[in-house]
């Protein structure tokens, strides 16, 4: 005796079950996405990614990782730029224009920042290296892009890097140019008040 067929209310039920676990699959693939990104261009040096290396030190002042080697037999040349994109009333510029290093060898560098304007703003950095192939050997052990920036109206300041261009990078490469652009944070929105309630900002000019 043959096997019933199966009714369609089942059919459509399994395959609405299938369609679901997809679009999870695919929902999850979204979120991980981003990260996997990031880890890739740290990986590769796409986009000019720059290694955070895990600092050490005491007082809060790194220091050179023990394993790190100093190639003493070439010199590469890194040479330091800041820009300040618009709508951020700063001014930005390297104390150091450039260095000369040994692979291996621990150095800090300083960028002054300078508030124009009459009241406070949050600024972030954003560093990229070039060539991108020498992003995956230059190594922060400290920077000021690893927090968001504070400035007091008329504010100025100068803000650290410490760095390392690890020893494996390619020997043809002699010239590193790292670049930072300080971005404006905007301020967090009021609790009080939403950009779709015309009546709390009517409220909030009283």
């Amino acid at each position: 005796m043959s096997a019933l067929p199966a009714s369609p209310e089942r059919s459509h039920r399994s395959l609405l079950v299938k369609l679901l676990l997809v679009v999870a699959l695919f929902f999850a693939f979204g979120f991980a996405l981003v990260p996997l990104y990031d880890a890739f261009c740290l990986a590769t040096g796409l986009n000019g990614k720059t290694a955070r290396a895990p600092s050490i030190g005491v007082g809060g002042l790194a220091r050179q990782a023990p394993s790190s080697t100093i190639d003493r037999s070439r010199v590469v040349t890194v040479e330091f730029t800041g820009t300040v994109m618009p709508g951020l009333p700063w001014e930005m510029t390297p104390l150091t224009d450039r260095l000369d290093l040994h692979p291996g060898e621990l150095h800090q560098a300083r960028f002054r920042v300078h508030n124009r304007s009459n009241q406070a703003i949050v600024g972030q950095a954003i560093p990229s290296v070039s060539p991108g192939l020498a992003a995956q050997h230059f190594e922060k052990l400290d920077c000021f892009c690893f927090a968001q920036q504070t400035l007091a109206a008329g504010e100025t300041r100068d803000l650290p890097l410490t760095f390392i261009v690890k020893p494996q990078i390619d020997p043809d490469i002699r010239t590193i140019t790292l670049a930072y652009a300080f971005f404006i944070v905007p301020p967090p929105r009021s609790s009080t008040e939403s950009p779709a309630d015309p009546t709390a900002k009517t409220l909030a000019r009283r």
